[in-house]
């Protein structure tokens, strides 16, 4: 059952082939079999799936299941879940155990979906490669001493690992997008405002968005059905109709028109990776697309921009964490401002530290003018590249990194060189579009990813011309070697 996808599975629990109980006990079976190499998983919760999965099989027999009834979902740590430990990769939320539910849990659960347990993430979502994590570095199942991604390499790799056949992730700069090209899965960032952030805990909150990662596009259509809506407790929600996105999978492309940013197949791009995704858009051609040059001139400010903008945010989303009504605490305080200072300092990690002492720099007096505003000016002409770019052509494609999954260790001491690996992905946070990335071939046996970014809310179209291309190749059904 492990090979199967959502839509596969799900066939088979209509079908009284099995059971989602049987199910469920297999996933948790693969869990216990290959977390210790991969790292994947900070909480597998065994009682609550098996409870879900017998309540699911109910659900089944009395004709009440929904696609998603049964199915075993990871869900990245950064969801707060009734009941269960729920840390972001930190040590300042070791013992935390949320009160409630996040929304994106919430939903998965009305889906009838089976939550097998929190996947390993970056500390607070902070990194590109998984190694900031309290709990240790996740390993890339292509390649164990390689990096998956982050910051939703717990996600992807349990994904890749065919562990669970789908996972949540969030995408703040990339961190669903980079991790599914890095272990050769498909990820999806829908538009800002399109899934809920409520109970999502917040890095930056003009950036963060959910979203699912799974095998196949198809998958990730029925992920999102279940995640995307209205939610009047998140304030940056959209209040918009939520279309079926597994209705329009099978559209013909003929006449689409594909852009290429010059931009991103220039200095950096790793020649191996290009010539991947120069085949993956040859058979777009085949498919009856047509693909044309286009500019996007400021794409080469996003880096800097982002790394004002979201330490910016972060150094203000994290200053609850103080220790005093939740979270870490030093043992005994002299006196308040010890208590802080302790407690702060033994929370979090070197890469959090760094990103709250950047933004709290851009946000301080004299420099704000100088920094922040001035990058949100720039955020703003980055939104204009693409919008005039989506006046010429449907979807922009190009690689959704540089290189393939890199050694663990390699990058961690250059952060500067760690951020690069972001540099396709990041502009489409600052713009608030839908982006995703789809398995388009390998170098040297690593995964490459495609990425494939929308106009607003045209996660549709995404998800078609991704399913449209995973109709004709087979790069989504490699499985890493050990993992079959």
């Amino acid at each position: 059952m492990h090979t199967k996808t959502i839509a596969e599975l799900a066939a088979g629990l209509r079908d009284k082939a099995f059971s989602s109980e049987e199910l469920t006990r297999e996933t948790l079976a693969r869990i216990r079999q290959h977390n210790e190499a991969t790292n994947s998983f900070i909480t597998v919760s065994d009682e609550l799936a098996l409870a879900q999965a017998r309540e699911a099989d109910r659900k089944l027999a009395a004709g009440e299941a929904g696609p998603l009834t049964g199915i075993p979902i990871a869900q990245k740590d950064i969801f707060c879940t009734d009941g269960v430990l729920t840390t972001c990769g930190s040590r300042m939320l070791e013992n935390f155990i949320a009160p409630y539910d996040a929304t994106v849990i919430r939903r998965f659960g009305q889906a009838g979906a089976v939550m097998v347990g929190k996947t390993n993430m970056d500390e607070f979502a902070m990194g590109s490669s998984n190694e900031t994590s309290y709990y240790g570095p996740v390993r890339n199942p292509w390649d164990l001493d390689s990096v998956p991604g982050g910051s939703s390499g717990g996600s992807a790799a349990a994904v890749a690992a065919l562990m669970v056949p789908g996972a949540t992730g969030t995408d703040t700069g990339g961190s669903i997008r980079q991790p599914a090209a890095l272990c050769g899965i498909t990820g999806l960032k829908p538009t800002y405002g399109r899934v809920s952030r409520y109970g999502m805990i917040a890095f930056a909150s003009s950036l963060d968005q959910a979203g699912p990662l799974a095998r196949t596009a198809e998958d990730a259509a029925l992920m999102l059905n279940a995640m995307a809506g209205f939610d009047e407790r998140d304030s940056t929600s959209i209040e918009r109709e939520v279309p079926d996105y597994s209705a329009e999978l099978n559209r013909d492309l003929q006449g689409l028109k594909i852009g290429l940013p010059k931009e991103y197949f220039s200095e950096g791009l790793d020649d191996a990776v290009a010539r991947v995704i120069e085949a993956a858009i040859d058979e777009y051609r085949k498919l009856g697309a047509e693909v044309v040059e286009i500019s996007l001139p400021n794409s080469n400010l996003a880096v800097p921009v982002y790394y004002v903008v979201a330490p910016a945010e972060c150094s203000s989303n994290l200053s609850r964490f103080d220790g005093v009504r939740f979270g870490h605490r030093c043992e005994d305080p002299r006196d308040l401002e010890d208590l802080y200072k302790r407690s702060r300092g033994e929370g979090f990690g070197a890469e959090v530290k760094r990103r709250i002492m950047i933004g709290t720099y851009a946000l301080s007096a004299g420099y704000y003018d100088a920094y922040y505003l001035k990058a949100q000016k720039i955020r703003h002409l980055i939104s204009d590249d693409f919008r005039q770019a989506f006046d010429k052509v449907d979807v922009i494609m190009g690689p959704t990194s540089p290189g393939t999954a890199f050694k663990l260790g390699e990058k961690t001491d250059d952060p500067i060189t760690m951020y690069l690996s972001d540099i396709y992905t990041i502009a489409v946070n600052l713009a608030g579009l839908p982006g995703m990335s789809v398995p388009a071939g390998q170098v040297n046996g690593l995964p490459v990813g495609l990425q494939i970014i929308g106009n607003y809310f045209d996660e549709s179209r995404l998800l078609n011309v991704a399913h449209r291309f995973q109709q004709v190749t087979d790069h989504h059904r490699q499985i890493p070697s050990g993992f079959a």
